[in-house]
């Protein structure tokens, strides 16, 4: 049967990015509504940061069921049921809300026999797509929290198995639910767990999973556990970024290092990992505002100690691109930009960085600094670090005429 002649179906019923009927529609961000499968393909299989319609930045990725327009569907469903199997088969029915005594029958047939163990954790992942009401009865739900976690800590299970309960405690809403998160971050085995794991040796999907429930963790973690920090974490964080699997992802594991980097040697660890190349290499790509303010934030953490400056100096373009980053991105950049800078000349300023930042433009980019409007403080920041090197700076061909009168005497 051909849609289109025989059927009359709202355009609205229809998913924008493949102009096929929605089954289950999710709302993103920009207010555009899609069909989840293809929207999630759209982001994380085929690695796109942007709606498909409005194309703008999709900054936050999460995914909002639209109920208004799932029932609307269903009731449209129900009233041109006559046409036989294309609706049937296009438009999920109505389901009916659950029970807690249905999910202690799941969770239970799935611990007596564990060959139903994949048809649970599947069937939960559907339960908290499914409806709002649903989701937070499985939020609530302690049983489910340890049922999923001690899935992902078996070194005996399939990777698949452990793999659908990463993807089935992340629709948990983790990132908003504090009792999930409590759970969770006192349970060190279920961390160790995701790393060494996970982590190492799963998919690009569960990797991310992974890192996005790592950083929701940190955010309650007591800070005995955060110092306690294991390498292998901050190695595996370094990895997620080199690979670039998702915006998502990428943003979760920056915000995870400005978590864990205050505390400890865990500066020291991110240096080991090779964080400091891999930061580079994204600043030098990056485009998007909010994901170059959390690479400069980590970089400005990393360059406060001795041996994050040695490989930022070692780096050939990381001079060149935090400079290039100051009064084109954010305030927040430009003075993390500045602090980088300014570590650098006060604690590695040898005659051959003194050199290399007059020919990349950072002496110039600072003279700017001081003649545009910005706070005090990045302001004082910068007039020190020309002072700093006035004598090689002062009277350079590299700096413009026009940029000379804002040199501090």
């Amino acid at each position: 049967m051909d849609q289109n002649d025989d059927i009359d179906v709202p355009v609205h019923f229809l998913c924008p990015i493949s102009l096929q009927l929605m089954r289950d529609p999710v709302t993103v961000t920009t207010g555009i509504t899609y069909d989840r499968d293809n929207i999630e393909k759209w982001l994380f299989e085929f690695n796109n940061a942007t709606c498909p319609v409005t194309k703008q930045s999709l900054l936050d990725q999460t995914l909002t069921p639209n109920h208004t327009l799932l029932r609307l569907i269903q009731s449209w469903s129900t009233l041109n049921s006559s046409h036989g199997d294309f609706v049937r088969n296009n438009i999920p029915a109505p389901k009916p809300f659950l029970h807690k005594t249905q999910i202690a029958k799941l969770l239970a047939d799935a611990t007596k026999f564990p060959h139903l163990r994949t048809r649970c954790l599947k069937t939960l992942i559907s339960i908290a797509v499914d409806a709002q009401r649903n989701q937070t009865l499985l939020e609530s739900s302690g049983a489910v929290v340890e049922f999923l976690t001690s899935v992902i800590k078996s070194s005996e299970l399939y990777t698949t198995e452990r793999e659908e309960a990463l993807s089935a405690l992340h629709h948990l809403r983790l990132t908003e639910s504090n009792s999930v998160k409590d759970i969770l971050a006192k349970d060190g085995e279920f961390v160790d767990s995701l790393v060494l794991q996970v982590m190492k040796n799963g998919s690009y999907q569960s990797r991310g999973y992974a890192t996005m429930s790592l950083k929701s963790i940190s955010e309650v973690s007591d800070p005995t556990r955060l110092i306690a920090t294991r390498p292998e974490l901050l190695t595996e964080i370094v990895r997620v970024l080199q690979d670039r699997i998702s915006a998502q992802a990428s943003k979760a594991a920056l915000k995870l290092m400005i978590e864990i980097c205050p505390w400890g040697r865990n500066r020291i660890k991110a240096v080991e990992a090779g964080a400091v190349h891999v930061l580079i290499e994204l600043l030098l790509d990056e485009t998007e505002k909010r994901s170059c303010e959390l690479v400069m934030m980590v970089l400005c953490q990393l360059c406060g100690c001795a041996d994050g400056r040695a490989e930022f100096l070692k780096h050939g373009a990381g001079l060149a691109a935090v400079s290039k980053k100051i009064l084109r991105v954010s305030h927040l950049v430009s003075d993390r930009a500045v602090r980088i800078l300014s570590a650098i000349c006060r604690f590695s300023g040898t005659g051959r960085v003194v050199q290399e930042m007059l020919l990349v433009g950072a002496v110039s980019k600072l003279c700017l600094v001081l003649q545009v409007e910005g706070s005090l403080k990045m302001k004082e920041k910068t007039r020190e670090i020309l002072k700093l090197h006035s004598r090689v700076w002062r009277n350079s061909s590299c700096i413009p005429l026009h940029l000379l009168s804002s040199y501090p005497s």
